[in-house]
């Protein structure tokens, strides 16, 4: 999820909330890996959501969830849990490094008494050591951080060695799905997956819009009263990728600033970690020079 700062209440001891939510964490994730599905089973108890809607699907009396699906960078768990919440014959995982969120995560599973959904205190490079082949029915990366230097493109959660650790795991017609305030951001991915031999379902420069329905972290509730377009791509694993794709994918532009229009000043919105860019860019532009001093400013 986007670097932000986390408030928090006067009275929040992140231990004690930590502790108190403890039946939504699972610490010890590497267990169940390949058994997620059976071993989080059997769900007896409908979510309140369903309770209050008839026509919602009801939740699987006994034997194993329909799917599983990994929130990667769930947050403070807001997306995870209306997912949960609306899908009770499936399992939502929510990964995510911060204690702060890893207990507000907890904390809406508890209070919300969802039964199919848990939080895991893990990064992205755990992954193979939790999930086994072809486990997972999707994986979703809402708003995760841009990093948006070229020195830093290594830790994008879309780079094309992510996107490949990812194949391995999916199941059949499983989609990953990107949501990002960062245009480069999108328009860099859009290069990575496709060395990594996905198929792009849809690209888009306004979600919200042309697909609606999708549960909204907290931090796109901010983005929408600010004006900010959320972009997006929904992908899902082709035939599987050449090394010279998987090259390609090494060898384009690493800079999100190469990434931005050529009009800095066309720019209502400027994308998480690039404000300083921006504003030294436009400066330059304004005293009648180049946007950068030289081709590699932009990646420094």
């Amino acid at each position: 999820m986007g670097q932000t700062h986390i408030r928090t209440p006067k009275n929040f001891v992140l231990e004690e909330r930590l502790e108190r939510y403890a039946d939504a964490i699972e610490v010890a994730p590497e267990i169940y890996r390949g058994s997620w599905a059976a071993a989080c089973a059997p769900v007896r108890a409908a979510s309140a959501a369903t309770a209050d809607d008839p026509a919602a699907s009801p939740a699987p009396a006994a034997g194993t969830f329909d799917a599983v699906y990994l929130d990667l960078g769930c947050g403070k768990g807001a997306y995870l849990t209306a997912c949960a919440a609306r899908d009770p014959r499936s399992l939502y995982l929510g990964m995510d490094t911060e204690p702060i969120c890893i207990a507000y995560a907890a904390q809406r599973i508890v209070e919300n008494r969802l039964k199919n959904a848990l939080v895991l205190p893990r990064s992205a490079e755990s992954l193979a050591r939790i999930f086994a082949p072809g486990e997972l029915a999707g994986i979703t990366l809402n708003f995760p951080t841009p990093f948006p230097k070229r020195k830093y493109a290594g830790k994008r959660l879309v780079n094309v060695d992510h996107l490949l650790a990812y194949r391995a795991l999916l199941a059949p017609d499983a989609r990953v799905t990107l949501r990002t305030d960062s245009q480069p951001l999108r328009d860099y991915a859009i290069t990575q997956f496709e060395a990594a031999g996905y198929d792009l379902h849809w690209t888009s420069d306004d979600v919200r819009r042309e697909h609606p329905g999708h549960p909204e972290t907290e931090y796109e509730t901010r983005l929408a009263a600010q004006g900010a377009a959320v972009y997006g791509i929904c992908a899902t694993p082709a035939a599987a990728p050449t090394p010279a794709h998987i090259q390609a994918g090494h060898d384009a532009e690493q800079s999100l600033a190469e990434y931005l229009p050529r009009d800095l000043n066309s720019l209502a919105y400027v994308p998480l970690g690039m404000e300083g860019y921006v504003v030294n860019a436009r400066n330059r532009m304004a005293k009648g020079k180049a946007a950068t001093p030289n081709s590699d400013a932009r990646a420094r």
